[in-house]
């Protein structure tokens, strides 16, 4: 096979690089930003996924980074039980850990960062880099996000639109609260619908946290570390006293304000020699849980179509018809998700899973 361009060296470029290197197909990665700045939060990661990603990742190596969780508890704000529900091998990771064991299998000379590229207006189906130098690759894999610059010059009638919700997300290490809980995966709700607190304990001494808002109700903006730390100090003041420790004894150097979006109508996912994996082909709203494992499935179903297929547009169509409805499911169901969260405590279906499955 000839030479493929990657382009993102997120979660969905470095596991398609991975599936690359144990099939030894010849390929090269570009991304945008510097290294350091692809650490990250973390994710949720069902069964499915991790039997994904234990074809790229040795599983004892793996399980060394993260955290089972045991069951899924869901809380009023104030911490009654509400619902519970035993998980079956819900696994939770940082990004940080999880980009730092998908490049241990990627030679450095196959990135290059601080590396922007872009589609050719003249020659359909090829890239090249800002000084107008061409990328020499047969096929171009494009993993560059949910907000997709690629994307968006091929398919420019292409329409983004914004979600009721806005997350923030950040990690704590602390010993004392990470003893405090167990491996579950706690979520408080406000009575009234529209805010949550997620609780997810990566290690004996780190955990992720995140908080999710209405827009309409709950005007975030882009501000200062403090700032956010203020404001979630004064929304979260009555609740219970594990979520407001949590947010007062956070640093507040790398949290991360999530605006979310979604496209109205899925793209194709290829076209002329371009395809799209991950959030570039299909964005996922967060609460889905499913992007990990999505674009770990995308990887492997896109490599065995590219191995078994002479010809890339049949490979290509194989591959977007055996992901697009699954991804269409997650679509659905995420909305579903999303106008539950909307929803009072007392309007929710019984014991809900914040897990999207096919």
């Amino acid at each position: 096979m000839n030479k493929i361009a990657v382009v993102g060296a997120g979660i969905s470029g470095l596991s398609m690089a991975n599936y690359l290197e144990k099939h030894k197909i010849d390929y090269h990665i570009y991304e945008r930003r510097k290294k350091e700045d692809l650490a990250g939060h973390g994710f949720l990661i069902p069964q499915e996924g991790i039997e994904y990603l234990t074809q790229i990742i040795d599983p004892d190596l793996l399980f060394e980074h993260g955290s089972f969780l045991k069951k899924y508890i869901q809380y009023s704000h104030t911490g009654k039980i509400l619902a519970e529900k035993d998980l079956n091998n819900v696994f939770a990771i940082s990004r940080h850990s999880l980009i730092n064991l998908l490049s241990r299998n990627i030679s450095p000379e196959k990135i290059t960062y601080e590396k922007t590229v872009i589609p050719c207006d003249r020659q359909k189906g090829s890239l090249k880099q800002p000084d107008g130098n061409y990328i020499e690759a047969d096929i171009a894999i494009i993993s560059d996000g949910s907000r997709s610059r690629i994307r968006k010059s091929l398919f420019k009638d292409e329409k983004m639109r914004t979600v009721r919700e806005n997350e923030v997300v950040n990690i704590i290490q602390d010993k004392e609260i990470a003893n405090s809980i167990e491996n579950d995966f706690m979520k408080f709700h406000h009575d009234q619908g529209g805010l949550t607190f997620g609780i997810l304990k990566l290690s004996h001494d780190t955990i992720l946290w995140y908080s999710q808002f209405d827009n309409e109700i709950y005007q975030i903006s882009e501000c200062s570390s403090h700032n956010l730390k203020k404001y979630m100090l004064e929304v979260f003041e009555d609740w219970h006293p594990l979520v407001s420790s949590i947010i007062q004894k956070s640093s507040y150097e790398n949290v991360h304000l999530w605006c979310v979006y979604e496209l109205e109508e899925l793209n194709p996912f290829h076209t002329d020699n371009i395809v799209f994996i991950g959030d570039a082909a299909h964005p996922l709203i967060p609460f889905t849980s499913q992007g990990v494992t999505s674009a770990l499935k995308d990887s492997h179903v896109l490599t065995k179509h590219l191995v078994e297929e002479n010809n890339i547009t049949e490979a290509f169509k194989k591959y977007e018809a055996e992901r697009k409805p699954e991804i269409e499911t997650h679509i659905k169901n995420g909305r579903t998700l999303l106008n539950q969260f909307l929803l009072p405590i007392d309007q929710h279906t019984d014991n809900i899973l914040p897990i999207s499955y096919k």
